[in-house]
């Protein structure tokens, strides 16, 4: 069965201007970005059957790839500008 990519550019289209400047000018959410990238096509791998891995290992992954992409978002939407998602109506 194949599985699709996760790509950032993918998931946050009406923010692409903000990921390609920062993967330019924060190395660190340069850093992030490249292992969340690394990470999700390793998933793809195993749920390809290309890799193998147990169920739960899988699983940890997958966690692993939803904290990572939380993390962007928000610093996505920091630099655009738009609520971090805080809660508290920050704006950035």
């Amino acid at each position: 069965m194949h599985v699709d990519h996760h790509p950032l550019i993918q998931d946050f289209p009406e923010l692409r201007a903000e990921l390609q400047r920062l993967r330019k000018e924060d190395s660190h959410f340069a850093r992030q970005a490249e292992a969340y990238e690394a990470l999700d096509k390793r998933i793809c791998r195993i749920e390809d059957g290309i890799e193998t891995l147990d169920g739960d290992a899988l699983s940890l992954l997958k966690q692993e790839r939803v904290t990572l992409k939380d993390d962007l978002a928000r610093q996505l939407k920091r630099a655009a500008g738009q609520c971090c998602g805080c809660g508290n109506g920050c704006g950035g």
